[in-house]
């Protein structure tokens, strides 16, 4: 059978199961590589060769670098300052509840921002006589939209910043994402604030998912550990340096050393112990990521990838336009990621708009940059994100109430990256 026909059998078996769940989707990933090589559609040194990725290396190091963020107390107190400083005003207190979330959550697991706020955030909002509801949605969407600022913030970037590497093209640096971040952020908070809170439901405290919030602060590496003010304040000055690093662009340090030393840093610290460490890491985007790296390789070499630009582009004409491509590709992304995991939408995405936007002869990084941004501005479901699925029973939230206060950022967002992504990343560089 031609390898292409069978790259696309793999794929389609593969994005079954990442929509569908029914096995987890490391396995789906590392097992759709492992069948490309059985299959002898990759040589055996391809067939792994994601899991030495320098981004891979780069990710691990910042998930340990924001476990000890967590594991040391220095996020939880950090957001507890900057919201108990907030007032007792339902808007005010929702304007920090969002901008330490935001912060946090470019740096550390959103998901693990969430947990930690969200019984703070609740004790301040009946303290206030603020409806917890009013305050908790805020919460999730800042987590979402947090991420979008740097590379780490969330796995989408991370995702299509791979996908670059894996194709041989120039990738996006560490801060790049904050281009269209930054106004992305400023746009959902000035949303929520002027309009966007008056959809949110004024529910009462629910039944918070105590087992789902210990997880989550588990993984993200909080605890009820006793809390050392020197060891917050090495973690922060640990995180600072390598932020700073990354920033200078040095070539001696590049990104990857940058966040393995400050994660070696840590554990020498005594920040985090070392199987602290190792269970701070995203196992799972690590291994998905390295797996759909392979993938992706397979659809370039065999030409699976062309097969489906080729139908992609029939259905837009003979010579799509850059922005409708981009317009396209953020909405089909998008609602994807409204019912599967955004980390596996943006995974299965990249190579097309990647293979697509070099068949148009324009530049794959505003493309890429729009498939990231849309994988990660998953407002509408409560299975959208984690971050969602968190407040979903502490805030009394139904299915609907994300709808409804989803889908116009959904919009919006959609709007902002179509315009902003070609200004920062035209299609057509000179």
């Amino acid at each position: 059978m031609d390898p292409a026909i069978i790259t696309l059998c793999v794929l389609a078996v593969a994005a079954f199961l990442f929509v569908t769940e029914l096995i987890p989707l490391a396995i789906t990933a590392m097992a759709a590589c492992t069948a490309l090589g059985i299959l002898g559609v990759l040589p055996s040194k391809q067939v792994y060769a994601g899991l030495s990725n320098s981004t891979v290396v780069l990710f691990g190091g910042m998930f340990v670098i924001g476990t000890a963020m967590f594991k040391t107390g220095l996020a939880e107190a950090i957001g507890i300052a900057v919201v108990k400083r907030a007032g007792s005003k339902e808007i005010p207190l929702m304007v920090a509840v969002m901008l330490v979330t935001i912060v946090l959550s470019s740096v550390c697991s959103n998901t693990g921002t969430v947990a930690c706020l969200m019984p703070v955030v609740i004790g301040i909002a009946n303290a206030a006589g603020v409806a917890p509801s009013k305050e908790l949605m805020p919460l999730a969407i800042a987590a979402n939209v947090g991420g979008t600022l740097t590379m780490i913030g969330t796995p989408p970037n991370v995702i299509v910043t791979g996908a670059l590497a894996a194709a041989g093209l120039p990738t996006f640096g560490f801060f790049e994402f904050a281009l269209i971040g930054i106004p992305l952020c400023i746009a959902i908070m000035l949303w929520m604030i002027f309009i966007g809170h008056r959809f949110v439901p004024i529910h009462e405290a629910g039944q918070m998912d105590e087992d789902a919030v210990k997880k989550a602060k588990e993984e993200a590496g909080g605890g009820g550990a006793p809390k050392s003010k020197a060891k917050m304040a090495i973690s922060g000055i640990i995180l600072l340096a390598v932020v700073f690093c990354m920033w200078l662009s040095l070539p001696t340090i590049p990104l990857q050393t940058a966040a393995v030393a400050g994660a070696i840093i840590c554990v020498i610290t005594g920040c985090l112990t070392e199987k602290e460490a190792y269970a701070g890491i995203d196992w799972v985007t690590i291994f998905l990521f390295a797996g759909m790296l392979s993938v992706a390789t397979a659809m370039d070499k065999t030409g699976a990838g062309k097969m489906i630009v080729d139908v992609v582009v029939g259905f837009m004409g003979s010579s799509p336009n850059p922005y409708v491509l981009c317009a396209v590709l953020f909405l089909i992304a998008n609602v994807l990621t409204q019912f599967m995991s955004n980390t596996a939408s943006a995974a299965l995405l990249a190579p097309i708009g990647i293979s697509i936007a070099q068949n148009i002869g324009c530049d794959p990084k505003p493309v890429l940059m729009s498939l990231g941004i849309a994988a990660s501005m998953a407002f509408a479901t409560p299975m959208a994100t984690p971050p969602n699925t968190l407040i979903l029973g502490a805030g009394n939230f139904t299915f609907n109430d994300y709808v409804k206060i989803g889908v116009p950022m959904c919009i919006l967002s959609w709007i902002i990256t179509v315009i902003v992504v070609q200004v920062f990343w035209p299609f057509f560089p000179g």
